[in-house]
C-alpha cells in the first residue's frame, strides 16, 4: 500500500466542519472583553490570552497531526512552512508567508493575509498595549512545545495598532531531544 500524501491546509479546510465566523469572532471578542473586566490590566490579558493559546496550542496539534498526514518536517523552515500554509488554513482558513529567516535559520516571521478575528474590532484608547490576537501566538508555540521545540512567539506588527499587518515573529530556542520511558531491546 502507498503512502499516503500529505493534505494540503485547503483540502483539510474544506472538508473540516466549521462553525460560523461570526459568531467565532463575537465570541472571542467577548472573551476578551470579559477579561479585560476581571483582569484590568492589559499585560495581564495579554499573558492570560497567551496562556489560554498555549493550553489550546498543546491539544490542537494531535487533531492536526491526525487530520493532515504531514510527516515529521527536517527542519525548522520546513516547519514554519507546515504551520503557515497548512496549520493556520485547516483552524483559521487563512495562510501566511514565512519572511525574515535570521543567518542560523532560527527566527522567522509570519504575516498573515488575514485575521478573522479581529473583524468587527476596534481597540479603544484605554487598549493600545493589548495585543488582541495573542492567543494565536500561545497556540503556535504550545503546539511546536508539543513536537519537540521550544519557542518564542512574539508579535511585531498588529493592523489593531495602526501597522500595516499582522505579523508574528517566530523563534527557536532549542530543539528538545525526544526522551522515550522504555528501551525498544528490553
Amino acid at each position: 500500500m502507498p503512502p499516503i500524501a500529505p493534505r494540503s491546509g485547503d483540502a483539510i479546510f474544506a472538508s473540516t466542519e466549521r462553525v460560523n465566523a461570526e459568531l467565532f469572532t463575537l465570541t472571542y471578542g467577548a472573551v476578551v472583553r470579559q477579561l479585560l473586566t476581571d483582569l484590568e490590566e492589559v499585560d495581564e490579558v495579554n499573558k492570560q490570552l497567551d496562556q489560554m493559546g498555549y493550553n489550546i496550542g498543546i491539544r490542537l496539534i494531535d487533531e492536526f497531526l491526525a487530520k493532515s498526514n504531514v510527516s515529521r518536517c527536517v527542519d525548522f523552515k520546513e516547519t514554519a512552512e507546515v504551520i503557515a500554509k497548512v496549520g493556520l488554513k485547516m483552524f483559521l482558513g487563512v495562510t501566511a508567508s514565512v519572511t525574515n529567516w535570521d543567518a542560523e535559520g532560527t527566527t522567522c516571521s509570519l504575516v498573515l493575509e488575514d485575521n478573522p478575528l479581529v473583524d468587527f474590532v476596534e481597540l479603544p484608547d484605554t487598549c493600545q498595549g493589548l495585543y488582541y490576537c495573542n492567543i494565536l501566538s500561545g497556540v503556535i508555540r504550545g503546539s511546536l512545545e508539543m513536537v519537540s521545540m521550544k519557542t518564542e512567539v512574539t508579535w511585531i506588527r498588529d493592523m489593531l495598532r495602526g501597522d500595516d499587518a499582522f505579523e508574528l515573529q517566530v523563534k527557536l530556542l532549542k530543539q528538545v531531544p525526544e526522551v522515550y520511558p522504555y528501551k525498544d531491546d528490553e
